[in-house]
């Protein structure tokens, strides 16, 4: 027998289409126009920009059961300020911004759902700024290594470095650094 869950999970997940990628691929390029919205099944995303000088910083993550996108472009169907990058080979549920409303219309609870995202979303990121302007960097690396150590084997280096707002050298040395001092315990 079918449950009244399964049908409701049934018809959201027919507003999704699921779509592969392969490592370093684009889902979403920089001054692009935002169509989309990615809910990583497994797998790794970053959102970054480029500066002028080409150098890539790294804004956000998503790794399984976490969403992304340049939400600003995707609601107002604007072009889009980041680019959107596979680190591994992922599987993303994907949604347009029309079926993004649908799904809110039908399905009120989608809403509320939404709303909890974005929250914990935007709490993240206040908490990122004040640890990056507030925390001496080896401590703001030690703390971000203990909440998020699956970040560590996932990401490169490169790439974590410009999300912490390290150089990649600076990130290298600190590690070095670390290593030393744990093994001098």
């Amino acid at each position: 027998m079918t449950s009244s869950s399964e049908i409701a999970g049934d018809a959201i997940l027919s507003f999704f289409e699921t779509m592969t990628f392969k490592k370093k691929a684009i889902l979403q390029e920089e001054d692009k126009r935002c169509l989309s919205y990615f809910f990583v099944v497994k797998g790794c995303l970053r959102l970054f920009f480029t500066e002028h000088n080409g150098v890539e910083q790294t804004q956000q993550f998503a790794l399984e059961n976490w969403w992304m996108t340049d939400l600003n472009a995707f609601r107002s169907g604007r072009k889009s300020a980041y680019t959107i990058q596979a680190l591994e080979a992922t599987e993303v549920l994907t949604i347009t911004a029309p079926n993004y409303e649908l799904i809110l219309a039908e399905f009120p609870v989608m809403e509320k759902y939404f709303r909890i995202v974005y929250e914990r979303a935007y709490a993240a990121s206040l908490l990122r700024i004040q640890m990056i302007s507030r925390m001496p960097k080896p401590e703001f690396y030690e703390l971000f290594q203990s909440k998020y150590p699956e970040f560590l084997q996932r990401i490169p280096q490169k790439v974590l470095a410009s999300f912490l707002g390290f150089t990649p050298e600076y990130l290298s040395e600190l590690r070095k650094n670390l290593v030393k001092g744990k093994n001098n315990l």
